[in-house]
């Protein structure tokens, strides 16, 4: 007995019986639901539910009298968190068995259908209760702890700040290459000090007119940068100032808005300053941040993504299922007589950048991890070739670490 809800579950060559399967269709405003019988598909409900605890609740009293008729329950929903987080949190507080059916899976599997290229929210939800009654892969989902969903909010937040960012320092470097293309090569938008300099001062002739002795004023009461930044960075300017006497038509414009996007590029840097700030506290009481953070490479920012997006490794038995997970373990291909593997083209993107950026880390400050590059290297692997073999490795290590609950050690006898 689970939270109330007897759940059947057999192994082996009989599977997993499911006596009622339940399909939901995840939308904004409202969710399409299906119940069926496993063994015979006779369709026992199948409506329109709004996103709203009292419409959830009555489904869910649906879903437990079918269960009284039938037996067990298991319901297949087609999103994680976002929309279908109050469904989510709801069906699983219920005690009922929620497994997670990708939407590209659905995507395929309503094409294979008769008229599958028409889709209705009914339909997709007739395929995931179909999908959960054949299939016995599906990703059963669990409760996340307090600290998971910070995380996983934080670091999405986090996410969309730099996404922002980077936009906002190209569309600046693109308008100051137009009206004074001196000044873009010689500075750096990612620096604070460049960008105060952009927040006043722009076009050739406003630098020129204020002179060294303003603008070098201008940047000390900015606080925080040094005399000799502050001096390199004026006599850049200035150089650049001299260097164009020809005023470009839209000027005045152009200057405002880089003038604007330097303000708001300043503040996002403290945004995301502040939220890595907060990331740290939630890190400091995780169970796994410790352990995660031992191995070399993975600092703050990259053991938060990955908690975000693996959540540890319960969901992950062996260290080559997180591999596959991530899309950097090889693909098996055969057909016939012809078998061979490949790099997988699938797989967690944000899962694999962590551990290919915790390689390219590692491989500057953890010896261990360079002589494998190396010999790597040595072997005739490009440098893309070498780093990906690099964190392939590096997640068999991890997955030992958090299995074993012991920090990384440099001799250890799987270390990368």
């Amino acid at each position: 007995m689970v939270g109330g809800w007897e759940l059947r579950i057999t192994t082996g060559e009989e599977g997993r019986v499911m006596a009622v399967v339940v399909g939901i269709d995840v939308a904004k405003e409202f969710h399409w639901a299906e119940v069926k019988v496993a063994e015979t598909a006779e369709v026992l409900l199948s409506r329109r539910v709004e996103n709203s605890p009292p419409a959830i609740q009555e489904l869910i009293d649906d879903i437990a009298g079918a269960v009284e008729n039938h037996g067990s329950a298991t319901v297949g929903i087609d999103v994680l968190g976002g929309i279908a987080g109050l469904v989510q949190a709801m069906l699983l507080e219920a005690g009922l068995c929620v497994v997670h059916v990708p939407g590209l899976a659905v995507n395929r599997a309503r094409r294979a259908t008769v008229g599958g290229e028409r889709k209705s929210d009914p339909k997709d939800a007739k395929v995931i209760a179909d999908q959960v009654r054949t299939r016995d892969d599906l990703r059963q989902v669990t409760p996340s702890s307090e600290l998971d969903a910070e995380i996983r909010l934080l670091v999405s937040r986090r996410r969309e700040l730099v996404r922002d960012q980077t936009r906002r320092l190209g569309r600046l470097r693109d308008l100051l290459t137009s009206i004074h293309p001196d000044l873009e090569r010689s500075l750096d938008v990612t620096n604070k000090a460049d960008l105060w300099l952009l927040c006043r001062y722009v076009t050739p002739t406003e630098i020129r007119h204020a002179g060294l002795g303003r603008i070098t004023r201008y940047l000390q009461r900015a606080g925080g940068l040094r005399a000799a930044l502050i001096n390199k960075l004026v006599d850049a300017a200035l150089q650049a100032a001299h260097t164009q006497q020809v005023t470009i038509p839209g000027e005045t414009v152009a200057a405002d808005i880089v003038r604007e996007l330097a303000a708001e590029a300043l503040a996002t840097r403290k945004r995301i300053k502040d939220l890595d700030t907060r990331i740290e506290g939630v890190l400091e009481v995780h169970p796994d941040a410790a352990l995660i953070r031992s191995l070399p490479g993975m600092g703050a920012t990259l053991t938060a993504e990955f908690l975000a997006e693996a959540g540890g490794t319960d969901r992950f038995p062996t260290g080559d299922q997180l591999a596959s997970a991530a899309g950097l373990a090889p693909v098996l291909r055969q057909s016939g007589k012809v078998r061979y593997l490949q790099r997988a083209t699938a797989g967690n993107k944000a899962l694999k950048r962590v551990f290919y950026q915790s390689a390219f880390c590692a491989i500057q400050k953890d010896p261990t991890s360079r002589a494998f590059y190396d010999r790597k290297r040595t072997e005739g692997k490009r440098h893309h070739q070498a780093l990906i073999a690099l964190a392939r490795r590096r997640i068999n290590v991890l997955h030992a670490i958090l299995r074993t609950r012991q920090p990384y050690r440099t001799n250890h006898p799987t270390a990368a």
